[in-house]
């Protein structure tokens, strides 16, 4: 596959939503100044990003109330509503405070119906179930989604943190495709690559979404004693000096390299990072390279 068609919008997933290939992800969405939001986003579509991923539980890590990233962006569409026809919008569900997990029919339908308030917004094209439930039977969360999509509450459904294995059972209810899984995944967090959740959507054609892209900022530029960290830095900034690219972006464009198109969700709140990170669609990998970032991670040869 070319560069140009790698950088290109596609379909995510069997869907009609095409998504650009990299994303903007709101866990750090906060504050109370509208304006300086508003301007985060723009900077996000400005770099190409036209996918952008929320979730009701962004909030409290910042210490502020469950929601509160939603409703952020939702003021950010009172003041500009010509925002909203400029991106697909997702958000996803299922985490409760002190329970921790719910995906029983009655929640995860008062859960989209609030993120639509906070959100001031009729419609999220694309919804996932946060983590999962292990007592909520798959049958039964299917047709709670099935039921919201039908009302058109959500457009396409999705899931984040699921296993292989969970990801089917849901599916083998659903009377249409999941459009994608979200995991955890990066030069550091290598485990998708052996535990069948990149096989499944290579298997599948279903997207593919990588949050914490840095590996929760281990990846960046500050101090660590970790030898393992060091090699992978390392890795990075070989292709990263020979490209002209820092570090993150080496690290963006390593996930996208995967034949999954997974797509990395930067979560820079940083104008100026935001920006820099659509450098990624224009450096490529070669197998060499590629294959020596995944080496110092595993810290052991291929076999």
């Amino acid at each position: 596959m070319t560069v140009a068609l790698l950088n290109e919008p596609f379909p995510l997933g069997k869907t009609g939503i095409k998504v650009s290939p990299l994303a903007w992800g709101m866990w750090r969405f906060r504050g109370e100044d509208v304006v300086a939001a508003q301007a985060r986003v723009e900077a996000a579509l400005a770099a190409g990003m036209t996918l952008l991923d929320t979730a009701d539980i962004y909030g409290p890590d910042n210490n502020e109330p469950f929601g509160a990233a939603e409703a952020l962006l939702g003021q950010v569409l009172k003041a500009q509503p010509s925002l909203r026809e400029r991106f697909v919008l997702a958000s996803k569900g299922g985490i409760v405070m002190g329970t921790p997990y719910d995906s029983s029919p009655a929640y995860l339908a008062g859960a989209v119906e609030a993120s639509l308030r906070r959100m001031n917004v009729e419609r999220i094209d694309l919804w996932q179930i946060h983590r999962p439930d292990s007592l909520a039977h798959p049958a039964e969360v299917a047709e709670a989604l099935a039921g919201l999509r039908k009302a058109g509450k959500i457009g396409e459904v999705g899931v984040s943190n699921y296993t292989a294995a969970q990801t089917a059972a849901l599916q083998a209810h659903l009377p249409f495709p999941l459009a994608c899984i979200q995991i955890e995944f990066s030069a550091l967090t290598i485990d998708p690559l052996t535990d069948g959740t990149l096989d499944q959507a290579l298997a599948t054609g279903m997207g593919v979404l990588a949050w914490s892209p840095l590996a929760q900022g281990r990846l960046g530029d500050g101090e660590t004693a970790d030898p393992r960290v060091r090699a992978v830095r390392d890795a990075l900034d070989a292709f990263a000096r020979a490209k002209g690219v820092s570090r993150t972006v080496a690290a963006y464009a390593w996930i996208r390299q995967h034949p999954s198109r997974a797509i990395p969700i930067v979560g820079s709140q940083q104008l100026a990072r935001i920006a820099e990170a659509a450098e990624a669609l224009s450096v490529t990998f070669t197998r060499p390279e590629w294959y020596a970032v995944l080496i110092a991670a595993r810290g052991v040869p291929l076999p």
